[in-house]
């Protein structure tokens, strides 16, 4: 992995992962990226109380991957269109999803500001990720985490990549709640930095299995 990092004290560790070349570090229920710790350190916050309403009505039953519907690598959507993709992360392999990029918000510089990064930031422009994560299968996801969603600049290479420890407003990347059965539908949110103000990112990618983060043409995007 390429990893422009730095250790703000012994528990926290800052960094900017590129995606493009991304290896999965301490890599839990599908959840990737370096991370950011806040310079007012908040703890990590407990799972969502409740769900954001459910999608239109999809298949209930639970499907390998490769069946009707599923989301082939490569395969291109719309920003408001949802992917069925398998979900087989530890204790919820067989797990299948509904996964939507809803919308691509641009921030500002000053929203890096406390969060460690020092010049590592300078010049860049995050941009949240907004996208909600519907239970389409049969296995509870109870506290799953669904990560491995990234950004895309304008010419379609990867945009850097940023998490941060705690609890951050702009973009708060949450795990599915408690009780996450079929039908339920959690949003949440995934950091990605434009290089300049003059570089936009325009995309969003999923590289989570069996799409391959390690290879781009096997990702599945939004644009």
């Amino acid at each position: 992995m390429s990893t422009i990092s730095m250790r703000k004290t012994a528990i926290a560790a800052v960094g900017l992962a590129v995606v493009g070349s991304l290896a999965l570090t301490g890599c839990e229920n599908g959840d990737d990226g370096a991370t950011a710790q806040p310079a007012a350190s908040a703890p990590v916050s407990a799972p969502a109380a409740s769900a954001a309403p459910t999608g239109p009505s999809t298949d209930a039953g639970a499907a390998p991957a490769g069946a009707p519907g599923t989301a082939k690598p490569g395969q291109v959507f719309k920003i408001g269109e949802a992917a069925e993709v398998p979900y087989d992360y530890g204790d919820f392999k067989g797990s299948r999803i509904a996964l939507t990029v809803t919308t691509i918000e641009q921030g500002t510089p000053a929203d890096l500001e406390g969060l460690g990064l020092g010049d590592k930031a300078n010049g860049k422009v995050p941009y949240y990720i907004r996208y909600t994560v519907k239970n389409i299968g049969t296995t509870d996801m109870t506290y799953a985490s669904v990560g491995h969603v990234s950004g895309l600049l304008g010419d379609g290479t990867p945009a850097q990549s940023l998490a941060v420890i705690g609890r951050f407003e702009k973009c708060k990347g949450e795990s599915m709640p408690k009780g996450f059965a079929n039908g339920q539908t959690q949003t949440t949110c995934a950091i990605a930095l434009a290089p300049s103000a003059q570089t936009k990112v325009a995309g969003a990618a999923y590289g989570g299995n069996p799409y391959n983060a390690a290879n781009r043409s096997e990702a599945i995007t939004w644009k």
